[in-house]
């Protein structure tokens, strides 16, 4: 039996735990199952293994966790599949301002030529707020008209408020005159990054990559019938240790933890009202902040590390990839 050195207290329905995490013996597939169910079940759609452990050791502990989640995941056919390889791109990174509030700059991007699911769709809007990294993504179909994603995007706006900026590339949906006059109604500035060029937002490039990821597994788990089996992937999201805030961006946009099947505990009801809870809120935001902040500085630092700045010349002729 692998014990901990530590002493493991007992709780009162009968299990062991070790510094509040319960303690999971070799027993049978426990184990496994537990993995399983963190990894592969319709609430936690195929997370990569640094997420998954943090997501797990808040509540569990084992010898050798770390390398049994490792090792599981690698054996994870469709998570395989669908794990993005990463080009790295020319010049120094660029990084964006930090957002002032929650939704006020977001950034967005398609996901494409997926299968056509049972509804005739085959694209994903992916829309994400940069500063808790909460998300939605909206199923739709490639040859959509502009004036449906219009109506599609209200829903956003009429439950965030309008956003102040939007980071997207320079897919033509974006591009468009319609889409432009209509972010200009509303107040709203589009700033395009350009694929395979120094970085307008790298953080959001990586939140991007991590979501189709996750929704292209979803794709494959769920064959044509992926889209309603959506709001279980953003909870999976949702409900994720993320590593640029340390926290879930469940808990950044409402202040508090997030209940799941994997979660036995009970998360507990906030006491504080009124002022308090508003004081507690916007502490909460700074130190989100500050945690995207120094995220930023150490992938500047380690993106630049290779890198050298681009310099241009009045005159040089340059070419730009305008098909993203």
């Amino acid at each position: 039996m692998d014990l901990p050195k530590e002493r493991l207290e007992p709780r009162a329905d009968g299990t062991l735990c070790l510094h509040g995490r319960s303690w999971l013996p070799c027993y049978d597939d426990l184990r496994s199952m537990i993995m399983h169910e963190s990894h592969k079940s319709r609430y936690s759609i195929h997370s990569g293994s640094e997420k998954m452990y943090h997501d797990m050791k808040k509540l569990y502990w084992w010898p050798n966790m770390k390398a049994d989640i490792a090792t599981y995941v690698s054996k994870c056919l469709t998570y395989a599949k669908v794990k993005a390889e990463h080009q790295r791109p020319s010049g120094l990174l660029v990084q964006t301002a930090i957002p002032v509030w929650k939704w006020d700059n977001i950034t967005m991007d398609f996901i494409t030529k997926l299968p056509k699911s049972s509804q005739g769709f085959d694209t994903i809007w992916v829309i994400v707020d940069r500063l808790t990294k909460s998300d939605h993504f909206l199923p739709i179909k490639e040859n959509d008209p502009m004036d449906k994603l219009a109506r599609l995007y209200d829903r956003i706006v009429t439950r965030h408020g309008t956003p102040v900026l939007i980071i997207c590339d320079r897919d033509g949906r974006f591009t468009s005159n319609f889409w432009k006059t209509f972010q200009k109604a509303l107040g709203t500035n589009l700033d395009m990054s350009t694929a395979y060029h120094p970085e307008t937002d790298g953080q959001s490039k990586s939140t991007i990559q991590t979501l189709e990821d996750m929704l292209r597994a979803c794709v494959i788990d769920f064959g044509k019938g992926w889209v309603k089996h959506f709001p279980l992937a953003k909870f999976s999201y949702n409900s994720s240790y993320h590593a640029s805030i340390k926290v879930t961006p469940y808990e950044a946009l409402y202040g508090r933890k997030c209940r799941s099947p994997v979660c036995w505990a009970e998360v507990g009801e906030a006491q504080l009202t009124g002022p308090e809870m508003i004081q507690e809120t916007t502490e909460k935001i700074i130190l989100i902040k500050q945690r995207i902040q120094a995220d930023q500085d150490r992938q500047k630092s380690y993106a630049d590390r290779k890198q050298k700045p681009m310099e241009f010349k009045v005159g040089d002729r340059v070419m730009l990839k305008v098909s993203h």
